[in-house]
């Protein structure tokens, strides 16, 4: 059976919405779409077909779940929900970062990587400091048919003290890699001793290498802030996260690696604050290549890969942060972004389109409120517009 979803607004009813859009006359229409079933931290992938498939949290933030389901017609309906964590409450949504995200592989196969919560915190690697239990890195899979996620599975073999989200990618030829940042026997202390780790397989997600540090490089890593990894159509994987050098150089870092060699990166954008800001990035690939979008000093950017210059959203900034964005077959992108956002507290969705040229069509729109511990998610229609699920 398939529950009628669709909303192009709340049920709180977002004023001057209309009036919003007309303002942006001339460019991609822009609707709106609650992820299925009221969930929050929405993460989509879309498949050669047209098929989307969102990834979603429900429950307790602390101790929650997350649930998979696919919309054969742009999110109009959705097909029942599957959960993805085989233990009950093992997936965290509180403060915002350390969620599931989504990847689609070969054969159409969803590969989904978690922060285990406190619930899951037996099945994680022993710190050999304290001799106590870590929180996990959690990963599961489709199971073939279909129907139903393989049990959940620890990825952390020989590091400890996961903290900020984790990552993954996966590419239509079988490999997938799963990322996150946390500490080994070689790591030294405070924020600016941890590392980016990369595990990956070769064999869809049947099995994992033990894991390796992503680079040489010691930037450290901000520890209660998220990352993202996302694996490009020839096959590139790319990799974003923020660093904690000296504990103030809180810099976004993006790295690459073709298929099966070592990743290398650079400084994309620097930021000088003692403090950890729990931020989150994202990628897109589209006629522009491949996009990345990032958050600093409360305003959100993004950027082509190709020549790495920062287009901010401008306008007004008002603390904007979880920048997700989308490309249309006209190559104009989409940034969609949160403003406001706190802990435990709700914030406003917000969006601006921008050119094949990365020229700004407009000025950027507010919306309404997001869901507290919540961000949004986007992808192009088929009829060039854009859909912004959050």
């Amino acid at each position: 059976m398939k529950s009628d979803l669709r909303q192009t607004l709340t049920r709180r009813s977002f004023a001057g919405f209309a009036g919003a859009l007309a303002a942006q006359a001339g460019t991609a229409n822009v609707s709106t779409l609650r992820a299925p079933h009221d969930g929050i931290q929405p993460q989509l992938a879309i498949d050669g077909g047209g098929v989307l498939h969102v990834l979603y949290f429900r429950g307790v933030a602390k101790s929650g779940d997350l649930y998979y389901a696919r919309s054969l017609d742009e999110g109009k309906t959705f097909d029942d929900p599957v959960r993805v964590n085989s233990q009950e409450g093992s997936a965290v949504a509180s403060g915002t970062i350390r969620g599931g995200q989504i990847a689609l592989g070969r054969k159409g196969r969803i590969h989904v990587a978690w922060n285990g919560s406190n619930a899951a915190i037996d099945s994680g690697p022993l710190d050999p400091a304290t001799g106590k239990r870590t929180h996990p890195m959690l990963y599961s899979r489709l199971a073939d048919g279909g129907r139903s996620f393989e049990p959940q599975r620890n990825l952390m073999t020989s590091t400890w003290e996961l903290d900020g989200g984790g990552s993954l990618a996966a590419d239509l030829s079988g490999r997938v890699s799963v990322l996150w940042h946390g500490r080994d026997s070689r790591s030294a202390a405070g924020e600016d001793g941890r590392r980016v780790f990369v595990t990956r397989s070769a064999d869809d997600g049947r099995t994992f290498s033990k894991e390796t540090p992503l680079w040489d490089r010691p930037t450290g890593a901000c520890g209660c802030c998220g990352m993202r990894a996302f694996a490009a159509r020839d096959g590139r994987v790319w990799a974003m996260y923020r660093s904690a050098t000296r504990q103030v150089h809180r810099d976004i870092y993006l790295a690459s690696a073709e298929p099966g060699a070592s990743f290398d990166g650079s400084l994309l954008h620097a930021w000088e604050i003692n403090a950890c800001p729990m931020s989150s990035m994202s990628f897109s690939e589209g006629p522009a290549g491949v996009v990345a979008a990032w958050e600093t000093a409360g305003e959100v950017y993004f950027a082509r890969t190709s020549d790495r210059r920062s287009i901010p959203a401008a306008g007004q900034p008002s603390k904007r942060k979880h920048p997700v964005t989308a490309q249309n077959a006209r190559g104009e992108i989409l940034l969609a972004w949160v403003e406001d956002a706190g802990w435990q507290r709700a914030g406003t969705l917000a969006w601006r389109l921008f050119g094949a040229n990365s020229e700004p069509l407009g000025e950027p729109v507010r919306v309404g409120e997001c869901p507290v511990w919540s961000f949004p998610a986007a992808f192009a229609r088929r009829d060039g517009g854009f859909t912004i699920l959050y």
